[in-house]
């Protein structure tokens, strides 16, 4: 075999490779935009904070509740994540959550969801002695609003409901089905499957990153509205499912 007779059979190769690289063109990948002043709030109510201006919480919540990593958020992928916060936030491990564990994730897990709220003294419990108003600020609102960051009361829009996809401004209390202030494991899997049907306008069985983040930049813009009309209704939520649902 000629030295000439190699040289042209490793250019064929070399041509054909090139072909088939050209021939499977990569889809193009998701692109979402970082909103480092927000923090994102899952469907169950979870607390997602920007890591940097270039961080996506929404994208970060997404990939990790997308097992499989296909891109694609199915019921099932829901309700495994809902299950396992559930167990974050069930910390007695008595299988259900109760008050005192809604107090813990409201004020410690997850305070981004409070609005000028401070904290009561309980029965008998003595008053504090007051504190500077810029510590006293920093302790009611650990994630203090940067510049260019709107006033999350403006809109109409109240605690989770600002951060999140749905209208509930307590997800995990929202959870809650027959009112008897403690949420089952079977009550928070069932919250998650409802939760996602409310999510898929499409009625496709899956929810993807780029409709999300679409509908997350709906209100975030909503947030930055500097004027609000008064008879201006959030069609999130509260909308009754269709029957056959």
């Amino acid at each position: 075999m000629t030295r000439g007779f190699l040289i042209v059979r490793r250019a064929a190769a070399l041509a054909a490779a090139g072909c088939v690289l050209a021939a499977a063109k990569p889809e193009p990948p998701v692109t979402v935009v970082g909103h480092p002043w927000a923090p994102f709030i899952s469907p169950m109510g979870e607390p997602f904070r920007p890591r940097g201006g270039t961080d996506d919480a929404l994208a970060r919540w997404f990939n990790q509740a997308d097992r499989d990593h296909d891109g694609r958020l199915t019921p099932d992928e829901m309700r495994a994540d809902a299950d396992r916060f559930f167990s974050l936030l069930d910390t007695d491990r008595d299988g259900t959550i109760g008050p005192e564990e809604l107090i813990q994730y409201e004020w410690e897990l997850a305070p981004d969801i409070q609005l000028s709220s401070k904290l009561k003294r309980r029965a008998g419990e003595p008053a504090a002695a007051p504190k500077p108003a810029a510590e006293k600020d920093q302790e009611t609102r650990p994630w203090r609003r940067q510049e260019g960051e709107p006033d999350g009361a403006a809109g109409g829009l109240q605690g989770a409901a600002r951060y999140g996809l749905l209208n509930m401004p307590e997800p995990v209390a929202a959870a809650d089905a027959d009112f008897d202030r403690a949420i089952t494991r079977a009550e928070f899997e069932a919250a998650a499957l409802t939760r996602f049907q409310l999510l898929d306008h499409a009625h496709r069985g899956v929810l993807t990153l780029d409709a999300l983040d679409a509908d997350w930049t709906i209100v975030l813009a909503k947030l930055h509205q500097k004027k609000h009309p008064g008879d201006e209704a959030d069609t999130r939520v509260g909308v009754p499912l269709p029957a056959d649902r």
